[in-house]
């Protein structure tokens, strides 16, 4: 075999001498590489979002007392009725409290798992908002709002005030802007909220809460638990919803199922709670691979087409090549090592153009009230994207060059010759 260094300059000879085929060849991989990245860290970034608008509100377990009929009816608890088919019309809820029985030892209990990130209170109680002779039904949701902040990205929704607002002041809400613009309410006003007893409370709104989905923004707001507890005229202890967060959220199905037996309560992990909302993340996830994929193996195509035709057009090379005592594997070689080149330059070229692109989208403004966390395009630049495009960049070009390339080690020079 000839030496490499030798081959090598040849190969380079052969690419700068047809400048335009090789970069033909080069932009083909360059466009296809680049039209992946973009398309990719674009579309799993819009699903990232989508994802994150539902899963960043949504607890991994949620724990609360469900209202539900007695499994026991009274036809079961007497003897004579044991075999026989009994038919009850009508059954009604069985007698239950709203509140969680223990929930304080509960919720510290559920704090030492190594599993749990942390477990919060939630008192969720429906109202009526009242400001003049306006009157609407919604809901108030009695929170731990560091907390909330802490485990659940709550600052992020809290479009005017903050946060620390609510805490410092015992007889404050975070009104859901939907219900604040409906009611033209906004910071230092106040708001009188009725329960379904009858008992009004004035409240100051120390911010306004907009969590993007407006059938929550409409209804929805907040107060710190002791506030709730007032309002409702119960005792410190009085809880009636436990919000989990994990650390892994593959840990929810088990530990909720585990939390319903030891507890007695009802226990909903956050794949339960969102199963149409994963089926769709899994089909738009589909769709962008696939795209993305498609646009990979098109790209492919093209190289090897464009390989194809420079290997033809450089018969007579081979030739002279064989002909001066370069072997088939040298002339191989050679045009391996043309291919190569071409994925290499063409692929890098491919992901900073790609990178810039995605760049470019990401920095476009994309405001909406209906989002209020994002101001521009969401981008995902996972380096796994930029890997897999290089790679694939590399070994479409290997193949591309290979096949061509192993019609080329068994060309004839002396018919290739004859044929001048």
């Amino acid at each position: 075999m000839v030496n490499t260094k030798v081959i090598l300059n040849i190969a380079k000879t052969h690419l700068v001498t047809k400048i335009k085929q090789t970069a033909t060849a080069a932009l083909g991989v360059t466009f296809g590489i680049g039209s992946y990245i973009t398309l990719v860290c674009f579309m799993t970034g819009l699903n990232g979002m989508l994802d994150d608008l539902i899963l960043n509100q949504t607890p991994h377990i949620h724990i609360f007392n469900e209202i539900e009929p007695s499994k026991k009816q009274p036809t079961d608890l007497y003897f004579e009725f044991q075999n026989t088919l009994n038919i009850v019309h009508s059954i009604k809820p069985k007698q239950s409290q709203k509140r969680i029985h223990n929930a304080l030892p509960i919720i510290n209990y559920l704090n030492k798992d190594p599993k749990v990130k942390g477990a919060i209170p939630q008192i969720k109680e429906q109202i009526f908002y009242i400001a003049g002779s306006i009157e609407l039904g919604g809901n108030l949701t009695g929170i731990d709002i560091l907390q909330e902040v802490e485990l659940f990205n709550f600052k992020d929704y809290v479009v005017k005030g903050s946060p620390q607002a609510l805490k410092n002041n015992d007889n404050g809400i975070l009104l859901g802007a939907g219900v604040a613009e409906k009611m033209s309410l906004d910071i230092g006003d106040r708001v009188q909220v009725s329960t379904i007893k009858g008992d009004v409370f004035p409240l100051k709104i120390v911010g306004l809460y907009q969590s993007g989905i407006a059938d929550i923004d409409n209804i929805q707001s907040f107060a710190n638990v002791k506030t709730v507890q007032r309002i409702l005229g119960q005792a410190e202890n009085y809880i009636t919803d436990i919000n989990v967060k994990l650390f892994n959220i593959e840990d929810a199905i088990p530990l909720a199922q585990k939390i319903e037996q030891q507890f007695q309560l009802k226990a909903i992990d956050i794949k339960t709670a969102n199963a149409q909302f994963e089926t769709g993340t899994t089909i738009r996830n589909l769709i962008t691979y696939a795209v993305s994929i498609t646009l990979l193996i098109v790209a492919g195509f093209g190289i090897y087409n464009i390989l194809n035709m420079m290997i033809y057009e450089k018969m007579n090379d081979i030739a002279i090549l064989k002909a001066i005592g370069f072997s088939g594997k040298d002339v191989q070689f050679i045009f391996m090592s043309q291919a190569m080149i071409i994925g290499a330059v063409g692929g890098s070229l491919g992901l900073l153009i790609g990178f810039g692109l995605s760049h470019l989208i990401g920095s476009l403004p994309f405001e909406t009230e209906a989002l209020p966390t994002i101001s521009t395009y969401p981008i995902n630049h996972n380096p796994w994207f930029y890997i897999i495009g290089f790679s694939f960049a590399m070994i479409s070009t290997f193949l591309a060059g290979y096949l061509p390339s192993k019609k080329a080690k068994k060309i004839d020079p002396v018919r290739i010759i004859r044929g001048q």
